[in-house]
């Protein structure tokens, strides 16, 4: 399995130090590089929280729709379940961070494997975002990802296409293409 794994569209990294398997399930445990403009949509969580430590650079997280922190390095914030967020780089430099998810997540830590996988391949669009819905049911309903808006309302959709897919192996397919 990879430790490291980059977004080919972003040129991001994640370096996964420890995985939900590896700590029990108590912790997942991530280095993050973002380059400049980098983020990632607003969303929340149901079932872990995140901590963001910023390493190198000025880290920003988004706090529900208007609410903006600048974390400085050494300085951490967490975001609770069902708390709304985003995390953006806010400078011209390429940052770094660690993110803590607890408890651990392995959907999580699959899903990025397997967004960063079809951005390699050239299946998702310029945002990162794969071209097939049923890639992306797989991947928000895999990692816990819950998007505010229009996605709510769209949300027992996407589970009902995620369901499908795993029952009909394609969400393995994925996990045995990008995760293993």
């Amino acid at each position: 399995m990879k430790r490291t794994i980059i977004n080919t569209i972003f040129k991001d990294t994640v370096t996964f130090l420890q995985t939900a398997e590896e700590s029990g399930n108590t912790i997942t445990e991530a280095e993050i590089t973002l380059m400049p403009g980098g983020e990632n949509p607003l969303h929340y969580h149901k079932t872990y929280s995140e901590t963001f430590t910023a390493i190198e650079g000025d880290l920003g997280i988004k706090l529900g729709k208007k609410a903006t922190r600048i974390l400085k390095p050494g300085e951490s914030y967490t975001v609770e379940p069902l708390s709304l967020h985003s995390f953006f780089n806010p400078t011209e430099k390429e940052i770094k961070f660690n993110v803590k998810l607890r408890p651990g997540h392995t959907g999580f830590e699959n899903s990025l494997r397997i967004i960063y996988g079809l951005a390699e391949d050239g299946l998702t669009d310029n945002k990162s975002i794969p071209k097939s819905l049923k890639h992306t049911a797989i991947v928000l309903c895999m990692s816990d990802m819950n998007l505010p808006g229009i996605f709510t309302l769209m949300f027992p959709l996407l589970k009902w296409i995620a369901a499908r897919a795993r029952s009909s192996g394609e969400e393995q397919k994925l996990i045995d293409k990008y995760c293993i």
